[in-house]
């Protein structure tokens, strides 16, 4: 289960409908690739089509999808949205992570 706090869902909105997507019947992709400082990065987009082997996940009225490889490492983790001094964009907050950089767009285990 992946969870989307309340600052997410709200810019997650704002952006899906800037790009023409539809927060009620488009997904948020979010999955994990090779690369960045620690090892592992996140990969956030939006979509609009469900592969066969995709977990799904609805929270905060946000609709998500992980593949399956992505899943283990993703189990647990908070979407949230940081909007402060020390920069603006999506957060993950992943528990299953051992270590993260210092910008917390990649992590290892």
């Amino acid at each position: 289960m992946i969870k989307v706090s309340e600052t997410a869902k709200k810019k997650v909105a704002e952006l899906m409908t800037e790009e023409g997507y539809n927060v009620l019947t488009d997904f948020i992709r979010v999955g994990v690739k090779s690369g960045g400082c620690s090892g592992l990065s996140y990969d956030l987009r939006f979509d609009k089509a469900q592969q066969n082997d995709d977990k799904v996940f609805e929270d905060n009225g946000v609709k998500i999808i992980v593949d399956k490889k992505s899943f283990l490492y993703l189990i647990g983790t908070t979407l949230e949205y940081s909007g402060g001094l020390n920069g603006t964009g999506f957060v993950f907050n992943n528990p299953n992570a051992n270590r993260t950089c210092g910008c917390g767009e990649s992590f290892s285990l």
